[in-house]
C-alpha cells in the first residue's frame, strides 16, 4: 500500500541523552537563547542538565521563561526578539507542547525583525529560522518530531497552528525521565492527547505502510498506560512514565505524515472557552469519533479495538472518566456560533474524518457533548 513518510529531525533517545551528547549543540553556534515555561523545565531536571552541557561546550545562553499554556503569539514575537538582541544563534526549547511550539515560532521571529506577530500566519518571511532543539517534560504533543506549532492570537483567544518544514527541529532528546517529575492531572491530560493522535490519526486515509507500524506500536502502550491511570488513580511507575512518553512519539510521527481529525479542532473550543486542558478537551469528542467511525470506517474501528483488545464501550467509559468535565454543557445557540468558524471552509482535519465531517455535523457534535 502506498504512503509518504518525511522525518528530517534527528532524534537522540534514552536515559541522560543530553548529557551524553553535549557535542552535538556546539553544531549550531557559540550562543542560544533557551526558551521554557514557567517550572517544568527547572523541576524536571532537564534545565539543569542542558545548562551543565551549555557550560562544558562553552555555549553562551539566556532563558525566556514567559511561555505559558497555548502560547500566545505575543509571548513568541517578544522572545524572537531577545533572541535577536541576544544574538543567540540556535534555539532550545524545554518544557511541554506549549513551549516546544512556541520555540519553532520564536525561531522564525528571531531572524525576521520586520516580522509583526501575525504576520505569522502569512508563512512568507525573508530568513530562514534559527536551528531549533527541543526537550519534552510531558508525554502529550509529540512536537519533537512535528512540523507543526499550535499557537493563540492574543486578540481573539483562538487556537490556530503554523505547519511546514521551517517548523522541524534540527535535533529532539528524547529522555523519558524529564517527565518523572509530571502531576497526575497533567500526566492524565497529556497521556489522553497522546491517546488522542493515535485513534484520529489511524482512521485518516494516509495511515499505511510504517506509518501504520508506528499507530499500531503507540497506541497499545498508551491505551496500557490510560487503563492503569483509571484504574489507580496514581502517579505511574517510572517504566509506564517510558512507556508513555515513546508512546507519544510514536503517535507524533504518525500524525506529522497524516494530521490529526475533528477531536483537535473541536477540543480547541473548550480550551478557549472552558479552559479544559488541550489533551482532555481534544478526548471529549473521541466518543463522539468512534461512533462516526462505526458508521463508515467499521473495519478500521474493529482492527483498533482488537489491537488494544478492549470494546467500543469500555475505550469510551474510561476516556470520559479520565476527562472529568461532566458538568460542561453547550446549548444549540453557543455550538450554532462557536461552528461559524468553520462555515467558510471545513479544516482538513474535518476532511480527514471518518464519513468527512461538515460544519453542521460539528455544530451537532458540540451540543450533544455530554449525550
Amino acid at each position: 500500500m502506498e504512503f509518504d513518510f518525511f522525518m528530517p529531525v534527528k532524534t537522540v533517545s534514552g536515559r541522560d541523552a543530553v548529557l551524553h551528547n553535549s557535542e552535538l549543540l556546539s553544531n549550531f553556534g557559540k550562543r542560544c537563547l533557551m526558551v521554557t515555561g514557567g517550572s517544568s523545565a527547572r523541576l524536571s531536571g532537564a534545565l539543569k542538565d542542558v545548562q551543565t552541557v551549555l557550560k562544558n561546550e562553552r555555549i553562551g545562553y539566556r532563558v525566556f521563561d514567559g511561555i505559558g499554556q497555548n502560547p500566545l503569539i505575543s509571548d513568541c514575537h517578544a522572545a524572537g526578539e531577545q533572541a535577536r538582541e541576544f544574538g543567540a544563534d540556535f534555539i532550545i526549547g524545554i518544557g511541554g507542547g506549549s513551549p516546544l511550539d512556541a520555540s519553532k515560532a520564536v525561531a522564525i521571529y528571531a531572524t525576521n525583525g520586520d516580522l509583526q506577530p501575525m504576520d505569522i500566519y502569512k508563512r512568507a518571511y525573508k530568513n530562514d529560522p534559527l536551528p531549533v532543539v527541543l526537550i519534552g517534560t510531558t508525554a502529550g504533543t509529540g512536537s519533537e518530531v512535528t512540523s507543526v506549532a499550535v499557537l493563540t492570537m492574543d486578540e481573539s483567544g483562538r487556537k490556530k497552528s503554523i505547519l511546514g518544514a521551517d517548523c522541524y527541529a534540527k535535533l529532539a532528546f528524547a529522555d523519558p525521565k524529564y517527565t518523572y517529575s509530571v502531576p497526575f492531572d497533567v500526566t492524565v491530560s497529556t497521556a489522553l492527547d497522546a491517546f488522542s493522535h493515535g485513534v484520529e490519526a489511524w482512521f485518516t486515509p494516509t495511515c499505511a505502510g510504517v506509518l501504520k507500524c508506528f499507530a499500531q506500536k503507540g497506541i497499545p502502550m498508551l491505551w496500557t498506560a490510560l487503563k492503569e491511570l483509571h484504574k489507580t488513580g496514581e502517579l505511574p511507575t517510572t517504566v509506564m512514565r517510558d512507556e508513555l512518553y515513546y508512546g507519544s512519539l510514536y503517535a507524533g510521527l504518525v500524525i506529522n505524515n497524516t494530521g490529526t481529525a475533528f477531536p483537535h479542532p473541536l477540543g480547541y473550543v473548550l480550551t478557549e472557552n472552558y479552559d479544559v486542558p488541550h489533551g482532555k478537551a481534544c478526548a471529549m469528542f473521541l466518543p463522539s469519533f468512534l461512533d462516526r467511525a462505526n458508521s463508515y470506517e467499521p473495519e478500521k474501528l474493529a482492527e483498533l479495538l482488537t489491537l488494544l483488545e478492549t470494546d467500543k464501550d469500555t475505550l469510551n467509559r474510561t476516556i470520559r472518566d479520565l476527562t472529568g468535565f461532566a458538568d460542561i454543557q453547550i446549548t444549540p445557540e453557543q455550538a450554532a456560533d462557536f461552528a461559524e468558524r468553520w462555515a467558510a471552509e471545513p479544516p482538513k482535519n474535518f476532511v480527514t474524518s471518518p464519513g468527512g465531517l461538515t460544519a453542521k455535523d460539528a455544530e451537532d457534535i458540540l451540543a450533544k457533548l455530554q449525550d
